[in-house]
């Protein structure tokens, strides 16, 4: 019959006490998942700015590759982090 074929008042009060914890839990961990969107959505945003880069980055002798960790460090550290990833690519081809 499936879930809802045999509802009990049992089932009732065990699923408004679990959207009730699930409530509670999001407003007391506000401000870590607002950080966490942040930081998802700088990076998306530094990995972008790779792959803006990546076409135009053999030209000026810059190779970085568009990847997670790459773009965590820009969305970070923004401007600075992508210096950091020219300097250490630098460092390490030169």
């Amino acid at each position: 019959m499936g879930f809802w074929g045999n509802w009990t008042e049992e089932k009732g009060l065990y699923l408004a006490l679990a959207a009730l914890v699930g409530l509670l839990l999001l407003v007391l961990l506000r401000r870590v998942v607002g950080y966490g969107l942040k930081v998802a959505l700088r990076t998306a945003l530094g990995g972008g700015v790779l792959a803006a880069l990546s076409p135009f980055g053999g030209m000026i002798g810059l190779h970085l590759g568009v990847n997670l960790w790459n773009a965590l460090v820009i969305g970070v550290l923004g401007l600075p982090g992508l210096g950091l990833l020219m300097l250490l690519n630098w460092l390490v081809l030169v």
